[in-house]
């Protein structure tokens, strides 16, 4: 899993980022937002860097202090997502939960689920938060104590309906308690480093999707599943209690309110190519989580140790972070219907082809994970570019934008879990086992074949949706040339 992909959006429009799974709402507006109340001259405006009556932005201990407390934060709220794969691998093996009936469908929805509701969460979250800023301390302590004590109470449970609703849902409820109030306290300090101080937190939150599926693997092999769980809710509380009281506000809160100004209008519902760009995003989705979920699971059927299989995931997280760079600098440069086209074909090639015919070596399940996070990990990278051309000046309806397009996203990681599990269930024993040994379908006598067709086919229906949506999209602008 990944942690939600967070946007670096300088003002001069040439460089926004996301890692595999972490957006930063507030950077998308903030160009429009510092553009706006500059040209208005308002003396109080909370993106003037030199107002005598408020803390300097882009410098000083309580800026930078924001960003080391928000880099903490985010890599303990997303380590956890980010390492449900193995974790899964593990629960898979231990018989006190796959004894339980309906294990095979809720064991795999414990992490699907808290990443799931984090990104359904935002466009609840992050509203309130803007209209209501001082909900940003309270959210942050209230989640803090939610992980903490979800965490705590899943390590004694082997119930898996327990362990679904823990360190599933209430998980994520407090994890995007805690990560919502960071995207805010950013623009807030930063406006000329904004990108600076978003591209170290986002690094640090996919550096918990590199550390974490090589870790957790050897604490369970140590101390087991309760005990992993128990080390990290007491890590978590150990290391964000300390680092809370330094995410701190710059702006009194009826200048804040004043900064996250209200859509002016909806004008961006009406145009054709929002509707494009969800469908492209659901589509995505429903196929993105996949790999990410099963990929440890499938490896360990290849008889690799769960250390070996969750190799995998951390070379897809990790080439995620580079691939975010690199789609996003692109999406400057290229146009986003193109882009968009590409990535998702990649992400179906690699699918069937890396995953699916040379899956079933161990070189092959690595060469799908890096592969995969270079293509279907740089996604999130083109949102931005999708928001641009439809929201213009109104850094509200942005903001929102950037909302349905995690709600999108998030629903289909949570769909998805369900779909793969009944494939699985289908298809078990399809292929001969004496094929198992030649491609990726066959592997475990074809029990993922149909999971990888599924994921494969999702990938090449967004590229289809995005050759329509283009298509539409260029016979409007001739017509309005005209």
């Amino acid at each position: 899993m990944k942690a939600l992909p967070l946007c670096q959006y300088k003002r001069d429009h040439q460089s926004k980022t996301y890692g595999h799974d972490t957006v930063h709402i507030d950077e998308v507006s903030s160009t429009t937002i510092s553009q706006n109340i500059s040209e208005k001259g308002s003396a109080l405006s909370p993106s003037v860097p030199g107002d005598p009556t408020l803390p300097p932005v882009d410098r000083g201990f309580s800026a930078w202090a924001t960003v080391a407390a928000s880099s903490l934060l985010g890599f303990f709220v997303w380590g956890f997502p980010n390492s449900s794969g193995a974790l899964l691998a593990a629960y898979l093996k231990d018989p006190v939960y796959t004894s339980q009936k309906g294990s095979s469908s809720i064991l795999p929805l414990v992490g699907t689920l808290s990443t799931g509701v984090l990104y359904c969460s935002g466009i609840i979250i992050h509203p309130a938060i803007h209209y209501y800023p001082r909900l940003r301390k309270v959210f942050t302590w209230l989640g803090i104590v939610i992980c903490t004590a979800s965490l705590l109470g899943a390590s004694f449970t082997t119930k898996v309906t327990t362990l679904m609703a823990l360190q599933g849902i209430l998980f994520a409820i407090g994890a995007s308690l805690v990560y919502y109030p960071i995207l805010s306290y950013l623009s807030e300090w930063f406006v000329r480093r904004r990108g600076l101080a978003s591209g170290i937190v986002v690094a640090a939150d996919n550096a918990g999707g590199v550390l974490f599926p090589v870790v957790v693997p050897a604490l369970l092999a140590r101390v087991g599943i309760q005990t992993t769980t128990r080390i990290y809710a007491v890590a978590l509380a150990v290391c964000l209690l300390p680092a809370a009281p330094f995410m701190r506000p710059r702006l009194p809160e009826p200048w804040a309110r004043e900064k996250h100004q209200r859509s002016t209008g909806r004008a961006w519902a009406r145009d054709r190519r929002f509707w494009f760009f969800v469908a492209m995003n659901a589509v995505q989705g429903f196929a993105h989580f996949v790999p990410l979920t099963w990929l440890p699971t499938f490896a360990t059927t290849l008889g690799l140790s769960t250390g070996q299989a969750s190799l995998a995931l951390t070379l897809s997280n990790a080439a995620a972070i580079f691939s975010g760079f690199g789609v996003g600098w692109l999406s400057d440069r290229v146009g986003i219907w193109a882009l968009s086209f590409v990535v998702l074909l990649l992400s179906a090639l690699a699918t069937f082809v890396l995953w699916g015919v040379a899956g079933a070596t161990y070189a092959g399940v690595l060469a799908f994970g890096v592969v995969y996070g270079l293509t279907a990990g740089s996604w999130s990278s083109l949102w931005s570019g999708f928001v641009r051309p439809i929201a213009g000046g109104d850094p509200a309806g942005a903001a929102t934008i950037i909302n349905c397009m995690m709600l999108s996203r998030g629903i289909g990681n949570i769909v998805s879990t369900p779909i793969a599990t009944a494939l699985q269930r289908v298809h078990a024993g399809n292929v001969a086992a004496g094929a198992a040994s030649r491609t990726g379908f066959a592997v475990d006598g074809g029990r993922y074949d149909a999971v990888i067709i599924y994921t494969g086919a999702c990938f090449a229906m967004g590229a289809a949706v995005a050759l329509v949506g283009w298509a539409f999209d260029r016979k409007s602008t001739r017509r309005e040339s005209r």
